[in-house]
């Protein structure tokens, strides 16, 4: 945008503001009629489909993905065509809650909804649910990154359950209608919470050279505090990229909260160590790991008094004025009765319970004084010599090292299985998950652009929503032509800024902060 029009646009926005501000006590009955007839328009526009909790309305247009893509899913259509239920039951799990009966549902978003969006939603609670869908070709893990995103909302919050998503390994056995917890996978990534424990999981499977087992390596945990997305109820978009030079990045609504090497920061790590103990070796009998020892020509003073106590009378205490020596503490309770029940014979002698004694309630106390205990300035203890360097310290013993027989060197593990399916196998406590807009590629550049156009929508559309829940500025854009000339002008003429929707809600934006800061100072 030419500088030009930024002051120009300040000044129109500036003298607009002003005029309006005059005459808003002159117009509180027209502007009361004009807020009334923008929320019927609202009603009206949400019986036809708009979201009425959007001041301004968007024209969405389901996102076309450009360049090459392995799979892309917006649910739209309202369809799970291409998508396959598990039919098969859950593995160790007790027979009332192993089959995979969850329900999924492809609707909008409960808050923040932009009309014409749609997604997969997790509609049950503590059942087990098993979904996924076939690449429309296998992604092989050789020359070109790994894209994987999609959006997330923990529309109810989230207590217990996860959110992420396998890409399944492209096997013969691969069979959707199988799809099951310890069906083979390549990666697993996505956000996972229970408690207070929140995570981003990052989990890749290696194939052992030697014998073909594979193993799960774990990616370090996240470098930013993960709580505010899982309890805002907002969409947030999750981006794993994954190169061949076996770097890795991960993002939260395309901030890069996690980045690493799979060589160097996985648990457990890929590649064993060269050497390991020797679990034969045992450490001799006559091996000293004792760095101190007691000095052997230490000896016990003469005044050094073992059998001193630790504590003793307090030498120095006077009996307080007016204590009753005479008086016991505690007395029968003269008002007890004996049970009428009481049997001596069986019960014994009957005696009253024991209170307190009335007469000791306002002197200093009753009963023989004895002076308070206080730390005796002689005791010593029990006398052990000091300790000194042992001269026939040899460390810490270890067994020696031997060559590992299981020992590999795998500089490539980005090459792991080819995948051709995404899955989701979940369990969860909190119902209403919503995801969308899934996408596979070998472009970063492709995920974002495909971002702007879906999930970019979603967060404009909120924020809008948060601002016009303190500020309802409709009328405000709407008796105010030279505004929105200017807004037109601005944001049109930004070239940085290639969604027409996204353009749109960044001038409402845009006019609503200028308002917000004209009537603080105000």
């Amino acid at each position: 945008m030419r500088p030009w029009w930024g002051w120009t646009c300040l000044l129109l926005l500036s003298v607009a503001l002003v005029t309006w501000a005059q005459d808003k006590e002159l117009e509180d009955e027209e502007e009361d009629a004009l807020v009334e007839d923008a929320f019927d328009t609202e009603a009206a526009e949400a019986e036809n489909g708009a979201d009425a909790n959007v001041s301004f309305q968007v024209t969405y247009k389901t996102p076309v993905p450009t360049g090459e893509v392995y799979f892309a899913e917006t649910f739209d259509d309202g369809s799970l065509s291409r998508w396959q239920l598990s039919k098969t039951m859950k593995e160790d799990a007790d027979d009332d809650i192993a089959k995979y009966d969850g329900k999924w549902e492809v609707e909008a978003l409960k808050e923040n909804k932009v009309p014409g969006d749609l997604g997969l939603v997790l509609k049950s609670r503590a059942k087990h649910h098993a979904i996924a869908a076939m690449l429309d070709k296998p992604f092989v893990f050789k020359d070109k990154p790994l894209v994987v995103q999609y959006e997330v909302n923990f529309e109810d919050g989230i207590d217990c359950g996860g959110a992420y998503i396998k890409l399944l390994s492209d096997t013969e056995s691969l069979n959707l209608e199988q799809f099951h917890d310890r069906t083979p996978y390549s990666i697993m990534f996505g956000p996972d919470k229970c408690g207070e424990d929140y995570k981003l999981h990052f989990i890749f499977r290696h194939k052992n050279p030697l014998n073909g087992d594979l193993e799960e390596k774990h990616a370090k945990r996240a470098d930013v505090d993960l709580k505010k997305f899982y309890s805002d109820k907002k969409t947030h978009l999750y981006t794993l990229v994954l190169n061949p030079d076996n770097s890795y990045e991960i993002f939260i609504d395309q901030s890069s909260v996690s980045k690493g090497n799979l060589l160097t920061d996985v648990i457990p790590p890929v590649n064993p160590p060269k050497e390991v103990d020797d679990s034969k070796d045992r450490k001799p009998e006559d091996w000293d790991e004792r760095a101190k020892i007691p000095d052997p020509e230490a000896v016990k003073p003469d005044d050094w008094d073992e059998d001193a106590p630790a504590m003793v009378e307090d030498p120095n205490a006077v009996q307080p004025e007016g204590w009753l020596d005479d008086e016991p503490e505690l007395v029968p309770d003269p008002s007890a009765l004996k049970p009428d029940d009481w049997d001596e014979e069986m019960d014994g002698e009957w005696e009253a319970p024991q209170v307190p004694n009335a007469a000791c309630a306002e002197v200093p106390g009753c009963g023989k004084w004895k002076p308070p205990m206080v730390n005796n300035p002689h005791y010593k203890g029990k006398w052990k010599a000091p300790l000194v360097d042992n001269p026939n310290y040899q460390g810490v013993w270890s067994p020696r090292k031997v060559t590992n027989p299981d020992y590999f060197e795998d500089l490539y593990p980005f090459r792991m299985s080819a995948v051709h399916a995404l899955g989701l196998e979940l369990w969860s406590m909190t119902s209403n998950i919503y995801f969308d807009n899934f996408i596979i590629t070998g472009d970063k550049e492709v995920a974002d652009r495909w971002a702007s156009d879906s999930w970019g929508l979603k967060r404009l559309v909120a924020s809008a929503n948060e601002v016009s829940k303190s500020i309802h500025f409709q009328p405000f854009i709407q008796k105010n032509k030279s505004a929105q000339t200017c807004c037109s002008l601005s944001c049109y003429n930004n070239n940085k800024i290639k969604n027409t929707n996204t353009k749109k809600y960044t001038c409402m934006l845009y006019i609503c902060q200028i308002y917000r800061l004209f009537f603080f100072f105000k």
